[in-house]
Parts: C-alpha cells; sequence; structure tokens
C-alpha cells in the first residue's frame, strides 16, 4: 500500500514521495521577472524533502497576470531567470514544476496585501482584462472585461503554447496549466462567466472547447515523456454541485483522451456568491470521485497540512499526491517534520545530506 513517503512515478519522473509543493503566488515579480527572493523561497521549498515543487502561477501574456508583481513567461529574459530556479529546485532533489497562466477577468489587481481589488482604470499599472464574456466578477473585482474575439482566443492558445516551449527550455520537467479558480480556462467552461453565442459558448461541449483546444497545443509541443497536468475547479458550492461536478468529470475524462496525465482537484471560484464547506481535507471525497470516475491520477491543495491526513488520503487512494501549500510557509522543512510525526525510520533522508548528517548524529530522539 502506497503512503505520503512512497515514490511516484508519472511518465519519466519519479518523486522521491508524494508530496508536492502546490503554486503559490508571491507577487514580488519585476515585468514578469523572478529575483532571488524567489530563487531563495524556492530552493529553500525543495531543499526541505518535498518530491514536487511547482513554481507560482506564470502569465503567459502580459494582461495574463493577476497583479503586476506576477510572474510571467512570455519573453526570454522571464525564461532565463526562472532557468535559475529550475536548476536549483532540482540541484535540491525535487523536481521542477511550474504553472503557466491566464487571469482573465480577474487580472489588473492589486497585490492581496495592497487591496486585493482591481486597479483604478488611471492606475499607469493596469490593463484592461480579457474574458469569454463582458461580465465581471463583482465584489472587489467589479471591472467589466472585454469579450474575447475569435482572433483573442487564438492568440492566447499561442500565448500558452510559447510558454510552454520556454518552460521546457528553462529545465522545467512537470507542466501544470491552470485551468482553475475563475481565471481564464475556468471562465471558458463556467456558465456563470460565459454567454457567448459562438462556438465557444452555450452547450457544454462548446464552452469546453477552449480549454481541449489549448491542451492540444500544448500537448503538441510539450513531450510525451514529462508530465502535462492541469489545475481545475470542478465544483463551485453554489448550490448546483452534483450538476457541475458530473459535467467536470465528464470533461476531465477528455482532457485525459487528449493527453492530460493529471488533474489538481480545485474549487471553481468564478463567482464570489459561494458556500465552501472549509475544513480539514475537505476535497478528499471530490478528489476521489474524479480519481475514479475520470479514470486520472489526482492530486489536491486544500487542508491537507497534518501529516496524518496527507498521509490518510494517499492510503485510501483519494490522492495519488498531496500538495501541501501554507504549511510550506510557514515551515519549509515540512516533509521532514512530517516524517518524524509518521514515524518514519530515519526521517533526516529527506532532508540534504549535510543537514542530515548533523541532525543523525547529534539530535536526541527525545527532542523535538
Amino acid at each position: 500500500m502506497a503512503d505520503l513517503f512512497s515514490s511516484y512515478t508519472l511518465k519519466d519522473i519519479t518523486l522521491r514521495n508524494r508530496i508536492a509543493v502546490p503554486p503559490m503566488c508571491q507577487y514580488m515579480a519585476e515585468d514578469g521577472i523572478a529575483n532571488d527572493l524567489h530563487l531563495a523561497h524556492y530552493t529553500s521549498l525543495a531543499r526541505g524533502g518535498s518530491g514536487l515543487v511547482i513554481v507560482e502561477a506564470t502569465g503567459v501574456a502580459p494582461e495574463g497576470r493577476i497583479t503586476p508583481g506576477c510572474l510571467g513567461l512570455w519573453n526570454d529574459a522571464q525564461a532565463e531567470k526562472l532557468r535559475e530556479i529550475a536548476s536549483a529546485i532540482k540541484q535540491a532533489g525535487a523536481v521542477p514544476g511550474i504553472q503557466i497562466a491566464h487571469a482573465g477577468r480577474k487580472a489588473s489587481a492589486n497585490k492581496p496585501w495592497e487591496g486585493d481589488d482591481h486597479m483604478a482604470a488611471d492606475d499607469p499599472r493596469a490593463w484592461q482584462p480579457i474574458a469569454p464574456s463582458a461580465i465581471a466578477f463583482g465584489g472587489d473585482l467589479p471591472r467589466v472585461p472585454t469579450a474575447m474575439s475569435i482572433a483573442d482566443i487564438q492568440r492566447v492558445q499561442q500565448d500558452f503554447v510559447h510558454a510552454a516551449q520556454r518552460a521546457l527550455a528553462a529545465g522545467f520537467e512537470w507542466l501544470e496549466i491552470h485551468f482553475a479558480h475563475g481565471y481564464l480556462g475556468q471562465s471558458f467552461t463556467s456558465a456563470h462567466s460565459n454567454h457567448r453565442q459562438d462556438q465557444y459558448g452555450g452547450t457544454v461541449e462548446n464552452r469546453s472547447r477552449f480549454t481541449i483546444e489549448t491542451l492540444d497545443a500544448i500537448r503538441q509541443v510539450w513531450p510525451e515523456r514529462l508530465p502535462l497536468t492541469a489545475r481545475f475547479g470542478v465544483i463551485e458550492y453554489d448550490g448546483n454541485d452534483e450538476q457541475t461536478l458530473s459535467e467536470s468529470i465528464a470533461l476531465v475524462n477528455t482532457w485525459r483522451t487528449h493527453g492530460l496525465d493529471m488533474l489538481s482537484v480545485s474549487v471553481g471560484f468564478t463567482i464570489p456568491e459561494t458556500n465552501i464547506p472549509w475544513g480539514p481535507a475537505f476535497l478528499a471525497p471530490v478528489a476521489q470521485r474524479v480519481r475514479q470516475q475520470a479514470q486520472i491520477p489526482v492530486s489536491s491543495a486544500w487542508g491537507f497540512g497534518a501529516p496524518t491526513l496527507a498521509d490518510n488520503a494517499i492510503r485510501h487512494q483519494q490522492l495519488d499526491i498531496a500538495m501541501i501549500g501554507r504549511a510550506h510557509l510557514e515551515n519549509p522543512y515540512w516533509t521532514y517534520f512530517a516524517a518524524k510525526a509518521l514515524g518514519k525510520d530515519q526521517a533526516a533522508w529527506v532532508l540534504p545530506a549535510p543537514y542530515a548528517h548533523w541532525l543523525a548524529r547529534y539530535h536526541s530522539p527525545t527532542e523535538d
């Protein structure tokens, strides 16, 4: 029976355990370019022992960033700094992953600690968001986006392709497409945000077209030997959950037949008026249903910060990989402490050799 510290192989990539650091935006880039803060941040996460570290949502185009501080991958200067980060993650023993994204109607926002709302239209840093339809998200994000033309759709799909090519050249070995959280991909799939009357709107099949075409285009340039994954909100908690989940599972099954290797199960966040049942591992049963019915490996990143919860989710085949987010921000060496908490022999093996040496030689078993 697999557990949290079992290795995991997907395509030609083997993770040293089932623990991953999910994408968590830092909002500290300038012109989409990572800096030494990002390098130190991701290096420390990788040195902590996790099997996979996925770099935060990285915009495929300038208008695809959430905030002006988000990473980008639409030019070579951005790719060059990300190359350093991918190399540092790998040298620390983890697999380097990256999430490529387009924020859609949620773009052009202030950083969370500066308001987490749309920037004023006259702010020189602001830009006009684009989306499937000219419908605002609402709440603190009231700006009405420009409805995308067919040419816009095709351009953005090529932006995803070019970002994937740059990610590969930069040394990343795990690619995640951000189709979740009310951003562009999710907005196309949801009837809340997609009121189009053309081939990209209306029926479930038409609303799914953007994501399927984008996946197909990326699959053409991303090697078959490397994992191609997506994060997607399979449920909204808007009172229409069974229909949304059933439609989502059908779409994920289609993605699988088009070359998707794994799904990171999340919430849609397409509208602000929802009733999400926040709690420890609350998405575990949902993820298990997706795993069983879409016949695809799954991960999830919500509420698995307690080692026993993460371990149980793997043991009970709810997840193939446990995404541990905020707990890693509190403690980049979460994996080491999880190994101790779960009674793993020689827990220090998950750490870099110098750390393991000192802990094994001088650390008393009775110490915390």
